[in-house]
């Protein structure tokens, strides 16, 4: 079971991920145990606040260390021994799918997704284990990015897709993009499905798709190809 708890202002948005599709069966199925954490509740004034301006001046405001790291400390309680806590971060070294496979197979998390122009440094300094980026742009919060990363952990358990080698043969998986797929109709405003596929010849059709995708990634992602020569 891949256990996480999330450290959010807005818990409500991470319905959508245990109320629908793969994510949402695997919940139900108890492949996942998600559990959302409001700093809110850990504030201290009445109107239970969580920001605040930044020393030195500037715009926007800073999530305020002291609600923050103790909901990060009660999720973590929650999570037991071994539980590594991941702040979703610009600053953050790249996600990719060897991180994921990574983290998947590991053990429990609490994914901390900050608002705002940003965290308290002292939490990072004192709770944060990792800091990961979906990419060099910017979003309104951490909560986007956290569910990112929990879907594409999620696929990997088993048992979550309806294929047993869906996962295997996504994009990245192999270190390459994924082949170009077809279904019905066999030809569509005049495009046809390549001749190969429909050969019934399996090991014809694995190296067409090899061959495509390597085609595919040297074209779009030759990075990833210098990588896997690395």
């Amino acid at each position: 079971m891949l256990r996480v708890a999330v450290v959010t202002i807005f818990p409500e948005m991470f319905e959508a991920l245990t109320g629908h599709g793969i994510s949402g069966r695997a919940c139900r199925e108890g492949l996942v145990e998600l559990r959302c954490w409001n700093p809110r509740d850990y504030a201290s004034d009445r109107h239970r606040s969580v920001d605040d301006r930044p020393y030195g001046g500037g715009p926007g405001m800073v999530m305020m260390a002291p609600p923050l790291c103790a909901a990060i400390r009660e999720a973590k309680r929650s999570l037991g021994e071994g539980a590594r806590v991941i702040y979703l971060s610009p600053q953050g070294a790249p996600l990719t799918q060897r991180r994921v496979e990574e983290l998947a197979a590991g053990g429990p998390l609490a994914l901390v997704a900050g608002r705002y122009e940003g965290v308290d440094e002292r939490v990072i300094e004192s709770e944060v284990d990792e800091e990961l980026s979906l990419g060099d742009y910017v979003l309104s919060g951490g909560e986007l990015p956290a569910m990112v990363l929990l879907d594409a952990m999620i696929r990997l358990l088993p048992g979550a897709l309806g294929h047993g080698e869906s996962a295997a043969q996504d994009s990245f998986a192999g270190g390459l993009l994924d082949c170009p797929h077809y279904t019905r109709p066999e030809v569509f405003e005049g495009r046809g499905v390549p001749q190969v596929l429909l050969s019934g010849n399996h090991e014809r059709i694995r190296a067409w798709r090899h061959e495509q995708a390597t085609t595919r990634t040297r074209s779009r992602r030759p990075d990833l190809l210098a990588e896997g020569e690395d």
